[in-house]
Order: structure tokens, then C-alpha cells, then sequence
């Protein structure tokens, strides 16, 4: 038979309230224990908690400090053991679960990791483990295509500088939505022409530039010379690798910008060269007579220009050259650093 001092409700709320009167909760732990979850659950059933003593934060913020300060050696060993070449298969499996993230990423920077060992780390919670991984020679296509789908760009664009990515690693980078990993894949000296005429139709200005100083498709070149976009033709007129039938095209264009770019980058034969000293903008010609690859007589036809800022600069850069201070040419497929690009705008 049930005992009716325990069963009856009231006698239930008299004596859990007779045990909070005389016990101090200060006692007692807030974590959850089986004892007061049972309470919990049964409500009003009587059943008492059971009394813990409490740990303090400052005891809790302690105890993984003394735990850290213990193993710190033993991470530099575990750091040197992931990073030795001659540590096998097993033992870089074994590492890739480490709790230490500097244990992982030098797993995942191993030239000799296995796949096995570097799959599960390109889930990593720790951005730095995860580009190691992009940027491993050894890493697998198969670990490069999950990688692609990173939530973190810098992640994304480290698989674009990696020599293992392949044409599979290309064939989904041309279909990704991130701007800048399409214009990663157009500086690429080895990308595929059936690639290389998607690009030509990106939507991106900037991928479409990217491709036009990078490409050596000469069918490509020709589709972007007819691009309505200016900063697309400034970088086919920076592009080293245009013909002297395309440097033609683009000395003729509509733009001063694209004509002056032009100038200063690749050499010119002699009939376009003595078309554009009198060309009606000004900054062409200035352009002509600062730019290195400028020929000496052209130059000296431009110190006796109209215009008395075209006509100093030939006669500086002369003096200059003959005081035997350097004059480099402009390096192809580098965007210009001149102005302040704020975000959301590029500059022209």
C-alpha cells in the first residue's frame, strides 16, 4: 500500500518546501544533474534534488587553463611530427582529429598527406586549415570541387593558385557565382578555348578584362576587341600577345583610354605610331612620349608638339634617360593601382 504522505499533493509541496527552507541552494550546482532532472519532469512528485557543491566560474575558467598549460609541449611535437616528411599515413590520419588547430593545418600543408587524412579537414571549423588544404600541391580534385563550395572566399580563391586543379576544378569554377574565382579562372595561362568562350560572355566586366590582358586565344582576342565595354578593350590593348593586325584595330578605337593604354604597353609598327602623333587627344600623346616602349624618333617629334605639356614630358623623359635613370615599361595583365576604388565601384 502507498504511503499517503508521499502520494498526497499537498503533503508534496509541504515538504519540498520544508527541504528549500532548511538546505541552502547556494550549494548546489545550476548544471543539470540526473536527481534534478528527475524533479523537473515529475513536477509536483516530492522528489528531492540532489545536493552538490557548487563549482565557481572562476574554478571553471581554470581548469582548461591548467589543462592547456600541461600538453603546450606536446603540441610543438605533435606540430613537428604533422610536419615531418617521413611521418606515415597512420600517424596523419591519426593528426588530422587533433583538438589543436596548428596540429591540422600542418596536416593539411603535408606534401605527402593522404586523401583519407585531408577529406575531413576540408570541414574544418578553422579557416587556416581549410586553406592550407586549397593550397596543397598534394591535395585531391575531389577535396579541390568540395572546397570550391567553402563558405569563405579566401578559401574558394586559394584552389585557383593550386597546380593540382584540373580541368574538372575548371569546369565548375567557370559556373561559380563568385565574381572574383571566374576572374581567377581567366588569368589562367592553360584554360580550355571551349572555357575561355564562356568567359567572353560573362556578365562581369571585370572577369571579361581579366580574360582579355590574359588570353592567348587569338578567336578569342578578336570577340573581345568587339566588347562595348572600354576597360574590356584596355585589356586586350595591354595583352602582349595581339597581333600587329589587332594592335591596328585598337590604335584606331573610339576610346583615348584604350588608345593611350595601348601606348604605353606594346610596341606599335611605324604607320600607327606616326597616325597617333597627331592624335586629337592629348593624354595619347602624353602617354606616347613617357611610354618606354616608345621608339627615340617618335619621341623627338613630340618635344616640338602643340601642346607645350606633351612637348615637356619628351624633353623630361630624354634628360632623364641620358642622366641614366632606369624607364620601365608597364608589366601586361596588371591593373592600374592609380585612384581610390572604394567598395562597390572599380576603377576605370
Amino acid at each position: 500500500m502507498a504511503d499517503p504522505q508521499t502520494e498526497h499533493p499537498r503533503w508534496a509541496r509541504k515538504s519540498a518546501g520544508s527541504f528549500r527552507s532548511k538546505t541552502s541552494w547556494s550549494y548546489f550546482s545550476s548544471v543539470d544533474s540526473p536527481g534534478a532532472q528527475v524533479c523537473g519532469e515529475s513536477g509536483r512528485g516530492g522528489r528531492r534534488p540532489r545536493p552538490r557543491m557548487r563549482v565557481t566560474w572562476a574554478d571553471r575558467e581554470r581548469i582548461p587553463t591548467m589543462g592547456t598549460q600541461r600538453v603546450i609541449g606536446d603540441i610543438e611535437a605533435r606540430v613537428s611530427a604533422a610536419q615531418d616528411r617521413t611521418t606515415g599515413a597512420a600517424q596523419l590520419y591519426e593528426l588530422a582529429s587533433d583538438p589543436s588547430a596548428r596540429v591540422r593545418a600542418a596536416v593539411a600543408a603535408h606534401p605527402d598527406a593522404p586523401a583519407e587524412a585531408l577529406r575531413p579537414l576540408t570541414r574544418d571549423r578553422d579557416r587556416t586549415v581549410r586553406v592550407a588544404i586549397a593550397k596543397n600541391p598534394a591535395t585531391s580534385p575531389g577535396n579541390l570541387l568540395r572546397l570550391l563550395g567553402d563558405a569563405d572566399r579566401w578559401v574558394r580563391w586559394a584552389v585557383a593558385a593550386n597546380p593540382a586543379c584540373d580541368a574538372r576544378v575548371r569546369q565548375s569554377m567557370v559556373k561559380a557565382q563568385d565574381k572574383e574565382l571566374r576572374g581567377l579562372l581567366a588569368e589562367m595561362q592553360e584554360l580550355e578555348p571551349d572555357l575561355a568562350a564562356l568567359l567572353v560572355d560573362d556578365a562581369s566586366p571585370e572577369v571579361r578584362e581579366r580574360l582579355a590582358s590574359h588570353t592567348c586565344d587569338p578567336d578569342v582576342i578578336s570577340a573581345l576587341l568587339r566588347d562595348r565595354t572600354v576597360r574590356v578593350r584596355k585589356g586586350v590593348a595591354i595583352n602582349r600577345r595581339t597581333t600587329a593586325g589587332q594592335r591596328s584595330i585598337l590604335a584606331q578605337d573610339s576610346s583615348p583610354d584604350v588608345r593611350a593604354a595601348l601606348v604605353r604597353a606594346v610596341e606599335l609598327d611605324e604607320a600607327d605610331l606616326q597616325s597617333m602623333l597627331t592624335d586629337r587627344s592629348v593624354d595619347v600623346r602624353r602617354s606616347m612620349a613617357t611610354s618606354a616602349v616608345t621608339p627615340p624618333h617618335i619621341r623627338q617629334v613630340l618635344e616640338n608638339d602643340a601642346d607645350e605639356s606633351v612637348a615637356e614630358d619628351a624633353r623630361r623623359y630624354r634628360g632623364s634617360r641620358a642622366a641614366g635613370e632606369p624607364a620601365t615599361a608597364p608589366r601586361a595583365g596588371r591593373r592600374s593601382a592609380a585612384g581610390k576604388r572604394f567598395p562597390g565601384k572599380t576603377a576605370r
